[in-house]
């Protein structure tokens, strides 16, 4: 179970929707779409949750290419969803590149299926240094009240509500929730 949210600002204030992601196959489609939910090109923002296991936001400012942070990378990388917001440059690699770990074959463990923590160290390590910790900008939010450091300490479970709280957005994110 996942939810989604479109968070616009507005001279009035912050105006909530929501949003199906099932039509959004790319992260440009992702940034059309919350281009659209401000004609005025204000900074809009997309939340992202899933399963109280891991949230996403995506910042669009007008055309300006969008900000992206994933709280976790392992968890994300399992859904559908958050492989939307994990793309080559925010992991790390070069474009197209594969010669990173297989995370689809990895366990929650962080090992490949079928074999104990000890079989190999290097491919588990790689896949700690990339699955166990947040990806993105960590600075995403600063300019809107939430730090670096608060952002990153924000469990999965209430992050969403937290931040539409520091933004002044928590009814209007209650109304679609």
């Amino acid at each position: 179970m996942y939810f989604a949210a479109l968070l616009a600002r507005t001279e009035d204030g912050w105006e909530a929707s929501d949003t199906e992601l099932d039509d959004v196959e790319t992260l440009s489609d992702l940034a059309d779409l919350a281009r659209e939910a401000s004609p005025d090109e204000d900074t809009v923002l997309v939340l992202i949750e899933q399963e109280d296991s891991w949230f996403g936001v995506v910042r669009v400012d007008g055309e300006d290419d969008p900000r992206i942070y994933v709280s976790d990378a392992a968890a994300a990388r399992r859904s559908a969803y958050g492989e939307l917001l994990l793309t080559d440059e925010l992991l790390g690699r070069e474009p197209g590149a594969d010669d990173g770990p297989d995370l689809d074959a990895l366990d929650l463990d962080g090992t490949e299926d079928g074999e104990s923590e000890d079989d190999d160290e290097e491919v588990v390590g790689a896949a700690d240094a990339v699955t166990h910790s947040p990806v993105g900008d960590n600075g995403i939010l600063d300019d809107l009240g939430i730090s670096e450091k608060e952002l990153r300490s924000l469990d999965a479970n209430d992050a969403l509500n937290t931040i539409a709280e520091a933004l002044g957005a928590s009814e209007v994110l209650e109304t679609v929730r």
